[in-house]
């Protein structure tokens, strides 16, 4: 055979081959393509889409913290109607945090155990939709998260949580869960000095564990490194 037809041969296959291995990357870019929303946010909506995305990083899945942490209690006030917005938003109760969050929330509910103290969660894992519903009567950033830049409970990295005694009764806070006024401040100082005490006791085990005190709010924390998790929109009962 002539050199140079061989070649061209040889130098034809490698282009259809190469083309063979974009054409391949394209089609697997477009099959983890996560769609994009009206603000131009990345929302995950499907469980089938979750499940490719823990199949190629396992941190991001999603822990049921009940099952998951003993002496763990949940309270999901968002799946009744004792909520601030007055109706069940949930289909179930159930709290959930990607793996290492729940990790570290593991490890802030044994430090408690050791002083026979527990962890009260009364949020995980919000779905995107039920953000936007929130959004809608207060509109404001404080305490609810703006839907054009997503919560951290979006992205399985936030959690509300209170201190409770082994009988179930909680410490005394600053305020109750989810109220909307300045009291509720990390820096709000002309609480009782008990609940005061107790709101730092709250923040000093969950920061010495990896997460960060949202200033407006005594009972939420954001996990350090929520950003490189996906906002979901999947609902509870849905999730495996």
């Amino acid at each position: 055979m002539d050199f140079r037809i061989h070649w061209k041969a040889m130098s034809l296959r490698r282009t259809h081959s190469y083309q063979i291995l974009l054409a391949i990357a394209f089609w697997l870019s477009c099959a983890h393509a996560i769609p994009r929303n009206e603000y131009g946010l990345e929302v995950v909506r499907s469980e089938r889409l979750y499940r490719e995305l823990v199949t190629r990083d396992s941190s991001k899945k999603l822990v049921d913290l009940e099952t998951a942490i003993p002496g763990i209690r949940i309270d999901i006030r968002y799946a009744t109607s004792d909520n601030f917005m007055k109706r069940p938003l949930y289909p179930i109760a159930r709290a959930l945090l990607r793996a290492p969050a729940a990790e570290a929330l593991a490890a802030a509910q044994r430090e408690l155990s050791s002083r026979d103290l527990h962890l009260k969660v009364f949020d995980g894992y919000r779905p995107y939709s039920i953000t936007k519903m929130m959004w809608e009567p207060y509109k404001d950033p404080d305490f609810v998260a703006d839907p054009a830049k997503g919560s951290r409970h979006n992205r399985g990295c936030a959690v509300d949580v209170t201190i409770i005694r082994s009988d179930g009764t909680e410490l005394v806070m600053p305020t109750a869960y989810d109220d909307f006024t300045p009291r509720a401040r990390h820096d709000y100082a002309a609480a009782d000095p008990e609940a005061i005490a107790n709101r730092a006791m709250l923040k000093e085990v969950m920061e010495r564990h990896g997460f960060v005190a949202l200033p407006s709010e005594w009972w939420h924390y954001d996990f350090r490194g929520w950003e490189r998790y996906e906002l979901l929109d999947i609902p509870l009962d849905q999730l495996p």
